[in-house]
């Protein structure tokens, strides 16, 4: 991720201590106003609610208040019901629900809102230590660019902060020549108690410590000390979770399943066409090999394992994004001549108007609260249209489709929660959505299947008008039912 030097002041006829106060203001200003766009883009971007998962959450949130515990076994689908779930996004979760209860799909826009722009203001204040405002700008651009692809409503966006606030903390220890305060630990029970990226934490922590011991090889045993009893202490808090250890195997487990790339987020970026990402690749070489960067040797090789992430899987670039201007600023702006980093001037002005700007948006976007419609992930007309007596049959679904069926109380086939589904099934799944006749015939009469609630794209869709003993019963852009003849209710005489 690039992040640009700083330019020289515009103000080249001013004293420096007028000079230095207006070079605060600007890179204040450019924080402020990244993080409103961030809101902004949050706020009133549909995109950010389109996505099915989102409406799971919410279901997880609202039956944990309604049974005050954690599940650890299914309790949504028809296919699963019953067999073990580790539902480690649990807080988050909660916290959804309560959100959305109180303040519908708006508090939940004005939630993962806040939530992204501190994250982005986290960063930034830290990225100013080392930049000019327009390099500050440039890097903010191309920052949130490479976050877009993550942009949904869904608990990963509120890890995001702690995921900053975790990597500046332990760069400022290694500054300093120490280990990481032991308080710090603590922050983990937060994190891993709310997402699964908590992984990272590790990620992040693991060459800077290699770095502290080679940095102290020749008395080695106050880093393996002070770093040990810190790691220590971390492997404690990720396992205060209502999960305990398999919370701690979970996003490992994800990671190895053979099935990933049948998920459009697992798949990798699209190099086709110009994006923020390629940008900030490109920028980024442009600056380092023009400059002669030098990074500590751990650092780059921390930088480049994420970036072989996101290349990867496109869901990882979000995590790029956060991560690596926080390794890359110093290097690069001692590059160009800083000795020392700059602190931004005092908070208080730029948090009064961040805080009208948050208002005035939240006002604007509440004189039209935000409504969930049909879409892609949202059948919503298409369900409508579906007799109750038959929803409470079983239902083979789209996968995208099946948060919104476990939303309405419809336990689905299969929904957005692959870990617990499996290679196996979701394989099966996806030849089910290939039109695989004989696979769909084995699924009818292993789970009785009464009706199909799928997006036309799907080749099962087209294979259903012709299915002996099947009727169409509903379609539209974005959904088509059908039913079992013999599961319909008989149509009362008039």
């Amino acid at each position: 991720m690039a992040t640009i030097p700083a330019a020289q002041s515009p103000a080249q006829g001013l004293r420096p201590a007028q000079s230095l106060r207006l070079s605060l203001g600007l890179r204040q200003l450019v924080v402020l106003a990244a993080c409103l766009t961030m809101f902004a883009i949050v706020l009133f971007t549909p995109r950010v609610l389109n996505d099915g998962d989102t409406y799971w959450h919410l279901a997880a949130g609202n039956w944990m208040l309604g049974h005050l515990q954690v599940p650890h076994v299914d309790p949504f689908s028809f296919t699963h019901a019953g067999q073990p779930w580790v539902a480690h996004e649990w807080l988050s979760e909660v916290i959804m629900a309560l959100v959305y209860r109180a303040a519908g799909w708006t508090g939940i826009v004005v939630l993962f809102g806040l939530a992204t722009a501190l994250a982005v203001g986290l960063l930034l204040s830290r990225l100013a230590r080392w930049m000019g405002p327009i390099a500050l700008a440039v890097t903010a651009w191309l920052s949130i660019g490479c976050m877009w692809v993550g942009l949904f409503t869904r608990p990963h966006l509120l890890a995001l902060p702690l995921m900053v606030f975790w990597t500046g903390a332990l760069l400022d220890a290694r500054a300093a020549g120490r280990a990481p305060p032991l308080w710090l630990a603590a922050l983990l029970v937060l994190w891993a108690n709310l997402h699964g990226s908590f992984v990272f934490a590790a990620l992040v922590a693991a060459p800077l410590a290699l770095e502290a011991l080679v940095e102290g090889r020749r008395d080695p045993w106050p880093v393996v000390k002070s770093w040990g009893t810190f790691a220590g202490a971390c492997l404690v808090a990720v396992l205060l979770t209502p999960n305990g250890v398999h919370a701690l195997i979970y996003p490992f487990q994800i990671m190895t399943m053979k099935t990933l790339n049948g998920i459009i987020e697992w798949l990798p970026p699209d190099f086709r066409t110009m994006s923020e990402f390629q940008a900030a690749i490109l920028v980024t070489l442009l600056v380092c090999l023009s400059r002669g960067v030098k990074a500590p040797f751990f650092r780059a090789v921390l930088v480049l394992f994420i970036l072989h992430m996101s290349l990867q899987h496109q869901r990882h670039t979000l995590v790029l994004a956060l991560i690596a201007p926080l390794f890359l600023a110093e290097p690069i702006g001692r590059s160009f001549g800083r000795t020392e980093p700059r602190r931004l001037g005092p908070p208080q002005a730029a948090a009064v108007l961040f805080a009208v700007g948050v208002l005035v948006m939240t006002g604007i976007r509440a004189v039209e609260p935000v409504r969930r419609g049909d879409a892609v992930t949202t059948p919503q007309t298409a369900l409508a249209h579906v007799p109750a007596a038959l929803q409470a049959r079983p239902v083979l679904n789209t996968y995208s489709f099946g948060g919104y069926l476990i939303f309405r109380g419809v336990r689905p086939f299969i929904d957005g929660r692959s870990d617990m589904y499996g290679d196996d099934f979701f394989s099966r799944d996806i030849r089910l959505m290939r039109g695989d006749a004989a696979e769909f015939d084995k699924a009818v009469q292993q789970y009785g299947l009464a009706w199909t609630i799928l997006q036309p794209r799907e080749p099962l869709a087209k294979l259903m008008d012709a299915k002996p003993g099947w009727r169409r019963i509903y379609s539209d852009r974005w959904a088509v039912v059908h039913a079992r003849v013999d599961a319909l209710e008989p149509v009362p005489s008039r």
